[in-house]
């Protein structure tokens, strides 16, 4: 795989795709590119532990809610989508938390994104899944401009009651 982080003229069309954890290629780009995530501030600025770069692969192969979407170009492994299914109790039906969202910086702002997200809703829709939902940081305007753009909207179920929060409590 070329080692490039932008694009080269010599690269042909992109290819987007679900992920085989079996198939080295494709882990080694869902491990990469999870780690470029983290090490951008909107995804904490701080690389992977080298406990997540070994025991990664694994883990998700051994969820089968868990599922990847990466986009190549050429042999580039460029954008990484990493989704676990969840379940929705008011639909009684799955849905699919879109969890991480990862283009390669040099690649960014040539709808990657939008790619790797129509897959998604492909993969959801063949699952069943009634719904997608994610998170974005209020900062990363480009993100949140991408999921509007896409059909992605703040969550409430009645405006009374206001936009729905998110919130975490570390375990650790």
């Amino acid at each position: 795989m070329t080692d490039s982080s932008s694009p080269s003229q010599s690269q042909t069309s992109l290819t987007v795709l679900r992920a085989d954890y079996a198939n080295p290629v494709h882990a080694a780009a869902v491990v990469d590119l999870l780690d470029v995530y983290a090490r951008d501030l909107a995804g904490g600025g701080h690389p992977l532990s080298d406990f997540a770069k070994d025991n990664l692969i694994k883990e998700l192969a051994a969820r089968p809610q868990a599922f990847s979407v990466l986009a190549f170009e050429g042999e580039q492994a460029v954008g990484l989508i990493n989704c676990i299914e969840g379940f929705s109790t008011f639909a009684c039906r799955p849905l699919v938390n879109v969890h991480d969202v990862s283009v390669r910086p040099g690649y960014r702002g040539q709808r990657i994104g939008e790619k790797m997200l129509a897959k998604v809703e492909e993969i959801a829709r063949e699952r069943g899944a009634c719904k997608l939902t994610l998170e974005a940081l209020q900062g990363n305007v480009g993100a949140i401009k991408l999921y509007e753009r896409v059909g992605f909207g703040g969550f409430q179920l009645d405006p009374a009651m206001g936009q729905a929060r998110f919130f975490q409590k570390w375990l650790e």
